[in-house]
């Protein structure tokens, strides 16, 4: 009782610190957002020709020599470009790190779905064989499965099975990662 106890609480604050984890990048992931959407506030977005545009009619005015204003236009496009440069930086790294998040979550629900579906095609392989102890191949479905169903379904097989199981796939598809398990589960 108290072996479960504790696998049970290990499983809980493993969860716990999942959580923690992901709701301390969800906050990282939030502040940047937030960054950047203060940083577009107080951005101006004018167009080059704009600004050549009111920096020309000041000369003409004689509010200021065609020197400042040359000056002053090719100023405010470097500074202008940096800007611009480090927003596309941060929002890049922010759309990275989205899609990073979503494949590992994609990741992980697929893991789990195949996981969920192996257990009870391995369970329905054992039940077959005891129902049906002359059926002529021990996996149902065989050539239909993937190299992780096939090694999921080995379980409960006997020597005699596995055997059958090895050179069936010795002469069909003779992956290298079904004939190891195999040899394994007879060594």
């Amino acid at each position: 009782m108290a072996a479960t106890s504790k696998s049970g609480n290990r499983a809980k604050s493993g969860k716990r610190a999942k959580r923690i984890s992901s709701s301390s990048h969800n906050a990282a992931l939030e502040r940047s957002v937030e960054h950047m959407r203060e940083s577009l506030e107080r951005s101006v977005t004018l167009s080059r020709d704009r600004i050549q545009e009111v920096v020309d009619d000041a000369v003409r005015r004689g509010r200021m020599t065609q020197s400042d204003a040359e000056r002053l236009v090719s100023d405010l496009i470097s500074r202008g470009v940096k800007q611009r440069d480090s927003l596309l930086t941060e929002l890049e790294r922010l759309v990275t790190q989205a899609r990073r998040e979503v494949g590992d979550a994609t990741g992980r629900a697929v893991r789990a779905a195949r996981d969920a579906a192996d257990r009870p095609l391995a369970k329905a392989d054992r039940l077959r064989r005891r129902t049906n102890p002359m059926s002529s191949f021990p996996i149902a479905r065989y050539d239909e499965l993937n190299a992780t169903k096939v090694r999921t379904s080995l379980t409960g097989l006997t020597p005699a099975e596995l055997r059958k199981v090895r050179d069936h796939e010795r002469a069909g598809s003779n992956r290298k990662s079904v004939i190891q398990a195999v040899e394994r589960k007879l060594d």
